[in-house]
């Protein structure tokens, strides 16, 4: 999806009005809706029965969305209040004339003018389970002020008891740059209008923004296109979807591949469990694992729905270089190779990857301890016989490059680009803002995804998807952007039905199915 600057987006608005007749009055209504959509689903998953939503507006565009979400959330049985950063008598326009519609709707009001109103407003807070924070829009430049800024302090006071869901961008962010501010809201979700803004996805916006949501607002498809874009783009799901056609029903496993995953040692049969778990969410037909001998029924047990095959290990309990031999067994049955999982840094781990590389004819992911062994041996990734997808964290990233992890996380979309440009390979650089890049195609952004997944085995959980898309068919760069956003959206269900602080790897797992949601209605 386009990432835009917001001067883009709105001329992208204008010409929509002007030249194609749309009233804005329309487009609000069809942002506040799309907000409120938002704020239920949020709502639902989090499971707050009986929800009260409070919605605190400022006087611009950003306030005439609240106005319509209030209208929109009543109607669906969820209890609103609205809180205005502002007099009444200063709104005008379209956010006049729906905020005209709240008396009749029955929607309680307050008025906080001033910023000792927020000061007054701190000490005696309003609770409720989501606050919408509806303040300040794309049009900000400079720190908030006045009443905006003691609105955007209330909500960050009330964070750590509400859920937040910003419109459009998060009160005191920098849409174009991704600065804050000045006082800024920290929400949960955005959502944001239209198309996404370049400010949202740079690296220190990322925890201002959250899960990143793009309402659809019927904007005419030409005015879109025709419009200037940043060099990178968003992954998002209506991207996605043409890449999972509906399935026949006369269909059996054998339509949709079979992967292989090569993981696992003495003390980490939890990775290859993992991997192979997610493997056999990804919608792949079958899903073989190899592993060695010793941890073979621990991860049989783990996985019921998996073939576990034992390998010959080495004292170490990792597997040896011999089980090479057992790997081509599979060349002629496998669409696709998963390796590196708890396989811990051994010579025989080496040198069964190197194996691989060389005469694997099937797509190959390079995970974990795979690219460890391998240090900045990029020519061998670069030589490989088929075509590989590699999922470096930034420590892995840095290894490879033979630079420091500072030195990653400085330029994360220059660091992707340079390793597919050194490997001629897919990258996926993971981290808070997952980059995917290939020579010849656009780098993508990934930002679904939360802090609850920076635990052991979310890695695994990645790689074992990816290698099942791969197995069906997928091209390695769209299974790396189908797999990034699902695994993050995964985290996201995960976090929002529990909370960050107890989400492990296996809970995204158990998410996976109804992330595809987003991609595929069966």
């Amino acid at each position: 999806m386009k990432l835009v600057t917001t001067s883009t987006m709105r001329e992208i608005e204008r010409r929509t009005i002007e030249d194609f007749g749309v009233k804005g009055e329309h487009l609000m209504d069809r942002a506040g809706y799309c907000v409120a959509a938002a704020v239920r689903r949020l709502a639902e998953i989090s499971g707050f029965a009986g929800a009260y939503i409070h919605l605190i507006a400022g006087r611009g565009n950003n306030g005439g969305d609240a106005f319509v979400a209030a209208r929109y959330l009543k109607d669906m049985g969820l209890a609103v209040e609205v809180w205005l950063a502002c007099s009444a008598n200063q709104l005008a326009g379209e956010a006049a004339l729906h905020f005209s519609k709240l008396k009749p709707a029955k929607i309680r009001v307050e008025e906080l003018p001033t910023q000792e109103d927020w000061q007054e407003a701190m000490l005696n807070p309003f609770v409720s389970e989501i606050i919408v924070d509806g303040v300040l829009g794309t049009g900000l430049r400079g720190p908030a002020r006045g009443p905006a800024a003691g609105a955007i302090r209330y909500i960050r006071n009330q964070a750590n008891e509400s859920l937040v869901v910003s419109i459009d961008v998060p009160s005191g962010l920098n849409a174009d740059t991704g600065e804050a501010e000045g006082d800024t809201v920290m929400a949960d979700m955005t959502v944001t209008m239209g198309l996404p803004k370049v400010g949202l996805v740079e690296s220190q916006a990322v925890d201002y923004v959250g899960t990143l949501e793009v309402a659809d607002l019927g904007l005419p498809r030409e005015v879109v296109d025709e419009a200037e874009a940043d060099e990178r783009e968003l992954v998002f799901a209506s991207d996605l979807k043409a890449l999972f056609p509906r399935r026949k029903r006369n269909s059996h496993k054998g339509h949709y591949g079979h992967v292989l995953v090569v993981a696992g040692a003495r003390g980490y049969a939890g990775a290859a469990a993992l991997a192979a778990r997610a493997a056999t969410r990804s919608g792949v037909g079958l899903v073989s694992v190899l592993v060695p001998a010793g941890i073979r029924d621990v991860v049989a047990g783990a996985v019921l729905e998996a073939m576990v095959h034992d390998a010959p290990e080495m004292e170490t309990g990792a597997l040896s270089a011999s089980a090479a031999s057992l790997v081509h067994e599979f060349y002629d049955r496998v669409q696709a190779i998963l390796i590196g999982p708890g396989l811990t840094r051994s010579d025989g781990v080496r040198e069964l990857v190197r194996e691989l590389l060389r005469t694997s004819p099937v797509p190959l992911v390079v995970d974990a301890d795979a690219l460890t062994v391998l240090g900045a041996e990029v020519a061998e990734l670069a030589q490989a016989k088929a075509s590989v997808v590699i999922t470096p964290h930034p420590g892995e990233m840095a290894t490879l490059l033979g630079c420091d992890v500072k030195a990653v996380q400085a330029d994360r979309l220059a660091t992707a680009n340079r390793a597919a440009k050194l490997t001629r390979q897919v990258v996926a650089l993971k981290g808070a803002g997952t980059v995917v890049a290939q020579v010849g195609q656009s780098t993508q952004i990934n930002i679904t995804g939360n802090p609850g997944m920076a635990t052991g085995g979310a890695g695994d959980v990645l790689a074992g998807l990816l290698a099942g898309l791969l197995a069906q068919g997928l091209k390695p760069y769209d299974a790396a952007r189908a797999a990034v956003y699902v695994h993050g959206r995964a985290g996201d269900l995960a976090a929002w039905r529990h909370c960050q602080m107890a989400v492990n790897a296996g809970d995204v797992v158990d998410e996976l199915p109804f992330a595809f949601r987003d991609l595929t209605l069966r």
